[in-house]
């Protein structure tokens, strides 16, 4: 699948494991991967960070083989989610990034334009995540003139 708002086609990034079964070599029950992701989520990292993180340093390939579940919704059940889904609040922190910067250097064409971009693409998702009920059917994004 070629990228929205770039020239680059493609579709490289890592891939989910093709067997379903809990590896041999994992040497993690279900009980003490629990443990880890709220140990991780109490450590104040996000739910990608807590899948790369157990990914490489705890040689947990797939969180949804070993426990049954995803990790967001293991973080669900411990009363441990995000108020805001993951994708749509780093959009929204790349837009304010985007804007401080627009507002310092306002020549800036390519500024404006990406963040053009990115606001249509937090309202898309978050058109997304309304329609499942992830965030509140009121909610709506505004830029914050500065």
């Amino acid at each position: 699948m070629a990228r929205m708002h770039s020239s680059g086609g493609g579709k490289s990034g890592s891939k989910n494991p093709v067997n379903k079964k809990v590896p041999r070599w994992t040497d993690y029950n279900e009980d003490e991967v629990v443990d880890l992701i709220v140990r991780l989520r109490e450590d104040g990292l996000k739910p990608a960070q807590i899948g790369s993180k157990l990914r490489d340093q705890y040689g947990i390939p797939d969180v949804k083989t070993v426990t049954g579940s995803k990790l967001t919704e293991i973080l669900e059940e411990e009363d441990m989610a995000l108020e805001m889904p993951e994708d749509l609040q780093n959009l929204l922190e790349k837009a304010e990034s985007i804007k401080d910067h627009y507002h310092d250097n306002q020549n800036d064409q390519k500024a404006e334009r990406q963040l053009r971009l990115v606001e249509a693409k937090i309202r898309r998702i978050a058109k997304y995540h309304r329609e499942n009920g992830n965030i509140p059917e009121n909610w709506k994004y505004v830029r914050d003139e500065k």
